[in-house]
């Protein structure tokens, strides 16, 4: 099964994606995890794409696209796979699917995590990170127990300077104006399926198999 991920930031994406490829096989392509490695690994194309980065430019379309197309080039994606971060717009979208058609690849489905922005504000903005280890916590989720954990371990509750109301409200603005004709492109091809995505992380997952006809064992 070919899948694509939609979103917005804090709507656990990446969290089903990983749960997906490990209890089933379908693998996680995570379009920043693929720029991250081939700029690193100093390929032809992470070499463009830290040219650009450097430059101050976004990457172009054309350069996530080869290392998409890549990737799928590998065995491991034959099983199946779940394109989490990409595409983001419908300018990509087209992009993708005349890539997919030249592969001979067709989308089976394209799943929409969709969440309150109120709760997505309260995640993204209450993130914190325990200074002593590591753990990732939220202010307005995380039990006091765990809280105070770190605090008892010695730690500090640190917020990442980026995720504050103001940067997070222009995120999640642009990425709604963004995505709003990804949805209805994809809804009127057939293929999107919307998954509550509140609650647990468990019962989110449940609904998330469920969408995707997926039998629980």
């Amino acid at each position: 099964m070919r899948i694509v991920l939609l979103g917005a930031p804090g709507s656990g994406k990446g969290t089903q994606a990983q749960r997906l490829q490990a209890e089933h096989g379908f693998t996680q392509l995570s379009t920043g995890d693929l720029l991250r490695s081939a700029v690193a690994q100093r390929t032809a194309l992470g070499l463009e794409a830290k040219a650009a980065m450097d430059a101050g430019a976004l990457v172009s379309n054309q350069i996530v696209l080869g290392m998409i197309g890549e990737r799928l080039a590998e065995p491991d994606t034959a099983a199946g796979y779940v394109l989490d971060g990409f595409p983001r717009n419908l300018e990509q979208a087209r992009a993708l699917e005349a890539m997919l058609a030249e592969l001979g690849q067709a989308l089976d489905a394209v799943v929409l995590m969709r969440v309150d922005f109120e709760i997505l504000m309260k995640r993204l903005t209450g993130r914190r990170t325990c200074s002593k280890t590591g753990k990732v916590l939220n202010v307005y989720f995380s039990s006091k127990a765990e809280l105070d954990e770190c605090i008892a371990a010695g730690g500090e509750l640190l917020q990442r300077d980026d995720d504050n109301e103001e940067t997070i409200g222009r995120r999640l603005k642009v990425y709604d104006s963004e995505t709003a004709p990804l949805v209805d492109h994809y809804r009127d091809a057939g293929l999107l399926r919307v998954v509550e995505a509140r609650g647990s992380v468990e019962e989110v997952y449940a609904r998330f198999l469920a969408a995707l006809g997926i039998n629980v064992q």
